[in-house]
């Protein structure tokens, strides 16, 4: 009974669907599926585990309101911890980036699919906006990043500790500005 309702209301879904919603479904899933892939070992891509590797990336962009994307990232996240550390992979700085922008715009895709009705009618130039902010702030990242490993290379030992310690400084400080405005809004 409770699955014959879920399958009508499946196919009222689909029937009720349009092309811009599930456009950004769609690229959910595919952030999610690439980040996967390059996250895990290629042992582990290449095998039958693959499979649940697959569903677990695709489905927040069939429930984007759920916890499923925040279970995804971390799975990602611990695939990578498993190639690196597990495998013993190198870590080339193509992969670090890739992942990190696919985990970002994936974030960024599910939260505007979370409030995306799946039979809205909304235009490219939503969605366009919400992608150049995202490409914006991924861009932004992934300078400082390729910044932050040319110093890292320069300030070996003391000076890099400190310059660690005094980016969490600004990381809080930034987190702590932010909470108390918006107590104030």
């Amino acid at each position: 009974m409770l699955l014959d309702k879920q399958i009508a209301a499946a196919r009222t879904a689909a029937s009720r669907a349009t092309a811009i919603p599930f456009m950004v479904r769609f690229g959910i899933a595919l952030c999610g599926l690439i980040a996967m892939t390059v996250a895990w070992p290629q042992a582990i891509v290449a095998s039958e585990w693959y499979v649940a590797l697959v569903l677990v990336a695709v489905y927040p962009s069939v429930a984007p309101r759920g916890r499923g994307a925040t279970f995804a990232a971390l799975l990602v996240v611990a695939g990578w911890i498993a190639d690196t550390a597990g495998f013993e992979s190198r870590i080339p700085l193509w992969r670090v980036l890739t992942i990190a922008t696919l985990l970002y715009l994936g974030h960024s895709l599910t939260a505007l699919a979370a409030v995306l009705p799946y039979d809205a009618v909304v235009t490219l130039d939503m969605v366009g906006g919400w992608l150049a902010r995202a490409g914006a702030v991924v861009l932004i990242s992934a300078v400082l990043t390729v910044v932050s490993l040319g110093l890292s290379a320069d300030l070996a030992g003391g000076a890099f500790v400190l310059a660690t310690i005094a980016g969490i400084a600004c990381a809080v400080g930034a987190t702590v500005l932010i909470a108390r405005l918006l107590q104030r809004a």
